[in-house]
């Protein structure tokens, strides 16, 4: 069974003259204008826009635009048109001319009425007229909206009292703020317009001398009118950071803050004011705008003011008495405190040393001392002695603070919170400080006790030091370090510390090649002796003593005032041969070297007899090498008697 259609009836003849109605009314013309009435000020431009739909004919239609004044409500005064430029009636010819009134086509449809600077005699209806282009009338060809035109009711100035910091007596005041410190400026703006409008009032800056204009002033923050607070585009990360505040204070004060003012804030305040109203469209028109100069703002900037000075003069001084210098920073600062903050050190650089140097101590932005790297254990204070004045003294003095010195400022300004951004650094002249030397001369002579050492015997190095020179109550040191071979030759790796003992007859251990025992020890005056206890073939190396002499102050710190260094000591580990037999008698133990050869000159003869005794083969630890001219070898090289 098929699907059921449902009969179509023709309309009715009421719904017929309805459907004819509205398919007439779809063509017909109509004016449209902004809802009114509309409030606006005198000596402000007004922009009433009008356009046509529904017509017929060209795409490009005429507009004529004519005035009803309220003591006239029924005579059309002709403004201004699109086609007639004879249109305006002679109390608007001249602002026509002038360009004052004018009409400007947006579309071919829609245009809008300008009235540069309204007058209260502007007042009235506006009506908007479109001649017909149409075949026949239909719909409406004007339309109509009522201007008010209310009297300039703004008020603008500078808040009293005048912006914190230094005025002088000018108008507008001229304001200097140091970098760093909070800059605060105050705006009055006040309307008695009858109709209910909002303010929004805005804070910026112009460059100083400069005609001031929307493409010259650069908005600092503002407060729109719905209440919200806004920042120009390179204040708004410090409005966020909470460095730039923006409030209102009563009815009709405004209070701009710029905490922690910077070179690139100095410049020509303004305030600006601006009256909004809305529409009974419910879009917001600003009917009013006023702006007054708070002040002349300049910005004293750290680096410019922050000046350096040392005393008191080059100095020569002995070892071990007080150095005590001193640095005073000068100029047009601000008091450390809530906006800025100094630190103050002392730097030292060897005589003809580039750059600064080391630092030496410092006093951080909350006055706090410290010491830097190698000064750690010494009595050195550094500390504030006058506002401005610090003090640097080491109460015992070396030959190593012999150098030039010179003493840094750093200033700090405050941002948000407790953050610290540094503004500003100088540094003094330079200032020589001479420390006599103690005149210490060390010499050191080492040796293997014994000569030559076999594997599992204990090697016994000794060392003796002679010194020259010195004040009373020298102390010496001594440590032992071996340099390691490879393939014959010394490594490049540095020299290893094995052991020693200091200038207060602490023992120190190192690292033994070997990894076997390891006792340091003084057996003499001025003799230090090591001892590898087992030796084995790790052993093997140069050994070389490292004597130093020490001094201490009535601080009890200690400086090394002279140093130096031994011969080579090789030391070689050898076996013994079979059955019993040494491999080498004492006479032969002598560890030279032959010239351009890199095996000990005792080794020679032991090859030498490995063709007359092939069990003395065994006692070679290396392979036969290739030797250098029997000339060359020992004058003894017949050794049956030694046997």
């Amino acid at each position: 069974m098929g699907a059921l259609r449902p009969t179509l009836l023709p309309p009715s003849p009421p719904l017929l003259l309805l459907l004819l109605m509205l398919g007439m009314g779809c063509w017909a013309r109509e004016v449209l204008v902004p809802e009114g009435p509309l409030y606006r000020v005198t000596g402000t431009a007004v922009s009433i826009s009008c356009n046509v739909t529904g017509y017929e004919g060209p795409a490009q239609q005429n507009f004529e635009w004519f005035l009803y004044r309220p003591e006239a409500p029924d005579t059309a005064l002709g403004i201004v048109s699109t086609k007639d430029t004879q249109f305006s009636y002679a109390i608007f010819k001249s602002r026509v001319v002038a360009g004052e009134v004018q009409v400007q086509r947006l579309q071919g449809d829609a245009v809008v009425l300008k009235i540069a600077r309204l007058q209260a005699q502007d007042a009235g209806i506006y009506e908007c007229h479109t001649p017909s282009t149409d075949t026949r009338y239909l719909g409406s060809y004007s339309g109509k909206v009522e201007l008010r035109v209310l009297p300039d009711a703004l008020q603008v100035s500078a808040a009293p009292p005048g912006p914190r910091g230094r005025q002088a007596p000018t108008s507008p005041p001229r304001l200097m703020v140091h970098e760093g410190q909070e800059l605060a400026l105050g705006c009055l703006a006040r309307t008695s317009t009858q109709q209910h409008t909002h303010l929004a009032v805005s804070f910026g800056r112009s460059v100083p001398e400069a005609p001031v204009g929307r493409a010259t002033l650069q908005e600092v923050v503002g407060i729109r009118s719905d209440l919200a607070v806004e920042a120009g585009a390179p204040y708004a990360e410090r409005l966020a950071a909470g460095e730039l505040r923006l409030g209102k204070e009563g009815t009709d004060r405004y209070r701009m803050v710029v905490g922690g003012a910077q070179a690139g804030d100095a410049g020509t305040y303004h305030c600006t004011a601006a009256e909004w109203i809305q529409d009974p469209d419910g879009s917001w028109a600003q009917i009013a705008e006023k702006r007054a100069v708070l002040a002349h703002v300049d910005v004293q900037t750290l680096s410019s003011q922050l000046a350096v000075t040392v005393g008191p003069g080059e100095r020569r001084i002995g070892p071990g008495e007080p150095l005590e210098l001193l640095c005073n920073v000068s100029g047009a600062l601000p008091p450390a405190g809530r906006h800025a903050a100094y630190s103050v050190g002392w730097e030292m650089a060897p005589a003809g040393a580039p750059g600064p140097g080391r630092l030496v101590a410092q006093l951080d932005t909350e006055g706090v001392g410290s010491l830097g790297p190698g000064y750690e254990g010494r009595h050195i204070a550094m500390e504030k002695v006058a506002s401005r004045t610090y003090r640097l003294r080491l109460e015992a003095a070396r030959p190593g603070d012999a150098g030039t010195y010179r003493c840094l400022a750093k200033a700090y300004v405050r941002g948000s919170g407790t953050r610290l951004r540094e503004a500003a650094s100088a540094r003094s002249r330079p200032l020589p400080v001479h420390v006599r030397e103690e005149g210490v001369v060390l010499e050191a002579v080492a040796w293997l006790a014994g000569g030559t050492v076999y594997r599992g015997e204990t090697a016994s190095l000794l060392c003796n030091i002679s010194v020259r020179g010195g004040p009373p109550g020298l102390r010496l040191a001594a440590s032992w370090w071996v340099e390691r071979p490879e393939d014959g030759e010394l490594s490049s790796v540095p020299a290893q510390l094995v052991g020693g003992v200091g200038q207060d007859g602490v023992a120190e251990l190192g690292v033994r090649p070997g990894g076997g025992p390891v006792s340091v020890e003084l057996v003499g005056p001025r003799s230090h002796r090591l001892r590898l206890h087992s030796l084995g073939p790790e052993d093997e190396g140069v050994y070389h003593c490292a004597p130093s002499a020490w001094v201490q102050h009535a601080d009890y710190s200690w400086y090394q005032a002279g140093s130096a260094r031994s011969g080579p000591v090789t030391v070689y580990p050898y076996m013994h041969g079979l059955a019993g037999v040494d491999c080498l008698p004492a006479q032969l133990q002598a560890l030279l070297w032959l010239p351009g050869h890199p095996l000990p000159l005792s080794t020679l003869p032991l090859i030498y007899l490995t063709s007359h005794y092939p069990e003395w083969e065994t006692c070679l630890p290396f392979p036969t090498p290739s030797l250098p001219s029997p000339s060359l070898w020992p004058s003894v090289l017949d050794l049956t008697g030694i046997l």
